[in-house]
């Protein structure tokens, strides 16, 4: 293998796995460095949007919509965006980027809703605040695997049930990512599984809805931004978006010309007669006549032996004549 060969199937496994940018992912992960751009700036107090008990206590409704783009470290931001871009991105394209959008603000903020409620029935000394993108990951996630059809899912080359799979990034998002609060996430999961069953089919965006909203100023400037696609909400559009038509261009593909049916017959059965009568089909086989109904072989050949026949009795007369004087 070339070089440059070595270098085109390193770049396609790359492409494979590195996830396509939709608007809904980038407008996610816009909002998150906007937030936490501003948090340095004016050097916010920690865990100003975080939701908890203040959440109640102090009136601080607005936390509930702004948690989840609220990052404390870094770290904490980066992880969550690669948990959203690795996770989240198929429900976009199962759902479209207007609908993604909304989905992702009802999850996010019903899940910060009933963890702010759990969390103020608890004690002070044990309650905690969370923030970041992983719980909404997660309810995307959890929405996910109850529409979908398969029913084995693998992770690392083990194989499990597909309804686990929420369970299973929940304990690797609780080892890996820091500042997650693993109460907030297990009813992130459960929400998400809740909207699944269609228990919040009352706050559900219809299609017709979300293609009106589409052609609106906002979502039309994420339609113009270019490498980055942008999930339609008509199924029909979203079909083509996602799996566009290959048109190959003439020459690219080789191509056999197969003779029509009729053709090969005709050459068969003209292969196959001679003077208007069937033959063997072997390369090296030669005409037989047919006999003719009073015993008489065809015109052609009866030329043919009487001819041979008349040189043998001409011969034969000849040296009997030439025998008979002589002696």
């Amino acid at each position: 293998m070339t070089v440059t060969e070595h270098f085109k199937t390193t770049f396609r496994l790359v492409k494979d796995v590195v996830p396509v940018f939709t608007s809904g992912i980038l407008t996610v992960v816009l909002l998150s460095f906007a937030v936490f751009g501003i948090q340095t700036f004016f050097n916010l107090t920690e865990g100003v949007f975080s939701v908890g008990a203040s959440v109640f206590r102090n009136g601080h409704l607005h936390r509930l919509f702004m948690y989840p783009f609220y990052h404390r470290t870094v770290p904490q931001l980066l992880l969550n965006i690669a948990a959203l871009v690795f996770l989240s991105g198929s429900l976009e394209k199962g759902v479209g980027t207007v609908r993604f959008l909304f989905l992702f603000l009802l999850l996010s903020s019903t899940s910060g809703l009933l963890y702010s409620f759990l969390d103020l029935l608890q004690d002070d000394s044990i309650q905690g605040h969370t923030e970041g993108l992983v719980p909404v990951t997660l309810a995307c996630v959890a929405l996910t695997t109850m529409h979908t059809k398969m029913t084995r899912a693998f992770l690392c080359g083990v194989s499990f049930p597909t309804m686990a799979l929420p369970w299973v990034f929940l304990i690797i998002t609780a080892a890996l990512i820091p500042h997650s609060v693993l109460p907030c996430n297990i009813i992130a999961i459960l929400v998400g599984w809740m909207y699944g069953k269609g228990w919040f089919s009352l706050l559900d965006m219809s299609e017709a809805r979300a293609g009106l909203l589409e052609k609106m100023t906002p979502f039309r400037l994420l339609r113009g931004i270019s490498g980055v696609t942008f999930v339609p909400a008509s199924t029909e559009e979203r079909r083509k978006t996602l799996l566009p038509q290959i048109n190959p261009t003439p020459g690219s593909y080789p191509v056999q010309a197969y003779a029509p049916l009729s053709s090969i017959n005709a050459a068969s059965n003209t292969a196959m007669m001679y003077e208007g009568w069937p033959q063997s089909a072997g390369p090296m086989s030669t005409p037989i006549p047919p006999l003719n109904l009073h015993g008489h072989v065809s015109a052609h050949n009866f030329g043919l032996s009487h001819a041979h026949f008349s040189e043998q009795s001409s011969g034969h007369s000849c040296n009997h004549s030439h025998g008979h004087s002589h002696g």
